[in-house]
């Protein structure tokens, strides 16, 4: 039985949609497998998972998904150039300590990479930092600074730096305004009432989502 889309996080859903029907999928980081489920049950996808936790790997192999266990911090040497359609990183990046080689091993043994990530740069991250001279907490920051798994925190701008320094090109770059579950009437309508028009990204988009390949030139 298939993954209903509005169990997803609204970042995965939008991950998703620009999933193509088919597609070969490496799920980098997959966590408890809910939308590397997803991709396999309701679009046909031949997908794979990477996960460094061992409750993540029990999780998906007790939905039956493939999966294995591995550090993405160490590199893909188990897999080919362009081995896979699509390599995600959803809410992985920031978890790791070597972002800028991962990024390169996902867009070497992919066609094209999808990453998300919780934004530093929106406002009310500002404005906690500002206000109360702490490291903000939010929903999708909810950690203590000194237990946090995330350990590179960046803005939107941040990360299109570093793709500009990689050469990588962004495809589509989708600012959202909201970061959690929506109900199910939501997804059944589209994502256009959450999107956000690109000049105000940086500052009011919690989360975003990024479509990247390789530059070729």
């Amino acid at each position: 039985m298939g993954t209903a889309l509005h169990r997803l996080r609204i970042d995965q859903a939008v991950i998703a949609n620009l999933v193509t029907e088919g597609a070969r999928v490496l799920d980098l980081g997959c966590g408890d497998g809910l939308l590397l489920e997803h991709l396999i049950r309701n679009q046909n996808a031949r997908g794979f998972g990477v996960e460094i936790s061992h409750e993540g790997v029990h999780n998906c192999i007790a939905r039956g998904l493939p999966v294995y266990q591995g550090d993405i911090d160490q590199g893909l040497s188990d897999h080919h150039d362009d081995s896979f359609d699509y390599v995600i990183l959803s809410h992985t990046l920031h978890a790791t300590h070597r972002p800028e080689y991962v990024l390169k091993e996902m867009l070497r043994v992919g066609k094209k990479g999808i990453v998300s990530f919780p934004n530093f740069g929106y406002w009310r991250v500002r404005f906690g930092l500002l206000l109360s001279g702490r490291m903000p907490r939010t929903r999708l920051l909810p950690h203590r600074w000194h237990d946090t798994p995330y350990i590179h925190m960046c803005t939107i701008l941040d990360f299109q730096d570093l793709c500009a320094a990689l050469n990588i090109r962004i495809l589509r770059r989708i600012p959202l305004a909201v970061g959690g579950q929506l109900p199910r009437a939501t997804f059944q309508k589209g994502f256009t009432k959450w999107l956000l028009p690109p000049v105000t990204a940086n500052l009011l988009a919690p989360v975003v989502v990024f479509l990247l390949e390789k530059n070729q030139a």
